[in-house]
């Protein structure tokens, strides 16, 4: 009966510890969330446990490891995390997702394995990494003058180029961009325009009036809106 109950409180801490990192995803309205986490690192640890229960019944009688179907599992999560990234214009999103199903699977392995401590300090861990860090680089794009700069321009690959001649000469660095196409009737029947996001760093602390009239001078340029 202890045993069955000991089970019980490693699969329970297990489903604990992976709410806790889907909980801060989930606040963020993250793809991964809380009951993905708590899956995740709940079957973890049930494929842990079950990989050493079969070795105590083999043990002696062949070579078995009992880490063998644990590290399946990560493996496997690759499939999960892979699901997770997603490619949108030229940026990629979705990687620190991928990362905590990755985290936190081995959370789930630790505790089946009986390293509650490991597994602990592990979730405190990534919560503070992607709960805390997340603040602090908010509070870091503020002072660095982080923008976010919308265009919309002629479809045309080259302007692209010209638009990233244009802000570098007046000091602007481009962390992120993000490319798609729309309709635009407003603009000439049957056209499409290129609407271009980035996000931007003002190193030069130019005010925004003069990236705005920098842009506008470039060809094709049909809307600009920056915050």
């Amino acid at each position: 009966m202890y045993d069955v109950i000991e089970k019980f409180l490693q699969l329970a801490l297990a489903c604990v510890l992976g709410g806790m990192i889907g909980y801060e995803r989930q606040s963020r309205r993250k793809s991964a969330g809380l009951r993905t986490n708590m899956l995740v690192c709940l079957g973890s640890c049930l494929i842990m446990m079950l990989s050493y229960d079969i070795y105590k019944q083999v043990e002696g009688m062949t070579n078995a490891d009992p880490a063998r179907l644990g590290a399946q599992v990560v493996s496997g999560i690759g499939f999960l995390g892979a699901g997770a990234i997603m490619k949108e214009g030229l940026s990629i999103t979705g990687l620190t997702t991928a990362a905590c199903l990755w985290v936190v699977a081995g959370v789930g392995l630790a505790v089946g394995a009986g390293f509650y401590t490991e597994a602990v300090m592990t979730t405190i861990l990534v919560v503070i990494t992607v709960g805390t860090l997340s603040h602090w680089e908010f509070i870091w794009s503020n002072h660095a003058n982080i923008m976010q700069l919308v265009l919309r321009t002629d479809s045309n690959p080259s302007q692209l180029h010209s638009i990233s001649e244009c802000l570098a000469g007046i000091d602007i660095e481009i962390t992120k961009i993000k490319v798609r196409e729309e309709y635009a009737v407003h603009i000439q029947e049957g056209d499409a325009v290129m609407v271009i996001e980035m996000v931007i760093v003002n190193a030069g602390h130019q005010k925004n009036i003069d990236i705005t009239d920098a842009l506008r001078s470039l060809p094709g340029i049909h809307g600009i809106e920056l915050t």
